[in-house]
């Protein structure tokens, strides 16, 4: 895999969303999560600066076949058997979403994905094959406490490192490793949310961009 060089500004045509059936409604109020993290929707204002470059999108997998759960702790990041996979549904989102982040025009010179193969897969179906494999953005779910601490310290580097002119950071990776950080489980599965490189930390929350949104956005004036 190798680093994006080019901004991805070319148009593509965005169908109706054949996934929409596994949300459960669409752009959903945002409500505060556990820890009092409230969410915020993306704005047409917000997504003009996005366009302009400086930010950290983080972006969940797209749905996933539960009925075949990750084989902890015996997972092999080389061997996707050992993994839980993309369902059918979870492909359509990723492409309908890489879709929708080319109709944007949302310039990406950096992509960061976990090592895991749903990930791996989704950012392949979303944006082709140029990314870089993150180990600290390896799914957290199953680690301890402990275990957790060197991969959201490296996790705070990743969101607060300098954005290179021009473009954006996308991150492809899990919920639980947001919930670490922020007390925020992303939900649902292809929602993206938007970190300025600006608070205490040198990153801050500023949205979230679901995937029923982009079809609202693209309406706006």
């Amino acid at each position: 895999m190798r680093l994006l060089s080019c901004a991805i500004l070319f148009a593509g045509l965005f169908a109706s969303p054949a996934w929409a059936v596994e949300s459960a409604a669409k752009s959903p109020a945002p409500a505060p999560a556990a820890g009092g993290f409230v969410e915020k929707l993306v704005t047409p204002a917000l997504m003009q600066k996005i366009r302009q470059g400086g930010y950290v999108l983080y972006m969940r997998h797209g749905y996933t076949d539960n009925s075949r759960p990750d084989r902890f702790p015996n997972i092999d990041l080389n061997d996707c058997n050992t993994q839980r996979p993309l369902s059918d549904a979870g492909r359509i989102l990723m492409k309908q979403v890489g879709q929708a982040i080319r109709k944007a025009q949302i310039p990406l010179n950096e992509i960061l994905v976990s090592p895991m193969c749903r990930t791996r897969e989704s950012a392949e179906l979303a944006i082709g094959n140029k990314f870089d494999s993150s180990e600290p953005l390896m799914y957290s779910a199953n680690m301890t406490s402990e275990e957790k601490k060197p991969r959201i310290a490296a996790l705070k580097k990743i969101l607060a490192a300098a954005v290179k002119p021009g473009g954006n950071r996308l991150l492809i990776a899990h919920a639980p490793n947001m919930d670490d950080l922020i007390g925020f489980f992303i939900k649902p599965e292809g929602t993206i949310i938007v970190f300025s490189q600006t608070g205490p930390e040198g990153f801050e929350y500023q949205a979230s961009i679901h995937p029923d949104d982009w079809d609202r956005l693209d309406r706006s004036p």
